[in-house]
């Protein structure tokens, strides 16, 4: 979708008084929608999902991000569930015995509850980053009555590109060291040439995705 396509979209969900919100793990790629989100209406809630595990690096960039796009509503979102309460039964954190449910815990479920109070989720998935993605659709169900809008679904990563020199926007400060997809410290390792952009994240673990696109998506 183009920017005036973007727009123009916002705006009749605006108008239609459906409440917005849109997530973002502020990477250098992820802030595009950000920037473009900005330039239409630059209190739309963005919700960070806080998992308690992200680098330090990433919290500043984005307290950056906010300062220099003018964002009037970033939202830390953290999980209901205490750290303390996220062993396994050996006492160990549970992202080393089993990522899939601390996943579920300090990411898809919170967002479940932010599905429940509101009617629209701005959602910066592209196609060409798994094949999960590229199954879906622009617009899409979500649970709780909610619609998944997906504007960045069919940009690539050239068009990501062309749009952050085009704008000069800042990049995280850990993609200078190799790291191109950057979520939860434990499960983020830099990228290796040979290596797609997401593989290194959950490398080993036969995993892909947190649950946020594949559990939040209605049947």
């Amino acid at each position: 979708m183009t920017f005036e396509e973007i727009k123009s979209k916002i705006e009749q969900y605006q108008r239609e008084g459906k409440r917005l919100f849109t997530t973002s793990s502020f990477q250098s790629h992820s802030i595009v929608l950000l920037h473009i989100l900005s330039r239409i209406d630059k209190s739309i809630p963005v919700v960070f999902i806080n998992t308690g595990y992200h680098f330090p690096e990433t919290v500043e960039f984005r307290d950056k991000v906010t300062r220099e796009f003018g964002l009037t509503n970033v939202i830390d979102l953290r999980p209901d569930v205490p750290k303390f309460m996220q062993r396994d039964s050996e006492g160990r954190l549970l992202f080393t015995s089993d990522p899939d449910h601390c996943c579920y815990l300090n990411k898809t479920q919170p967002v479940d509850g932010l599905l429940l109070r509101h009617d629209v989720w701005i959602n910066g998935v592209r196609g060409d980053q798994s094949a999960v993605r590229k199954a879906m659709k622009v617009e899409q169900p979500a649970p709780h009555d909610s619609i998944r809008f997906h504007p960045m679904l069919d940009w690539n990563a050239k068009m990501i590109y062309q749009y952050q020199k085009e704008f000069n926007l800042p990049k995280h400060p850990l993609e200078s060291n190799g790291y191109l997809s950057i979520g939860c410290e434990p499960c983020t390792r830099k990228v290796d040439p040979e290596m797609m952009e997401r593989e290194a994240r959950w490398y080993g673990m036969n995993k892909t995705e947190c649950g946020l696109h594949t559990d939040l998506v209605s049947k």
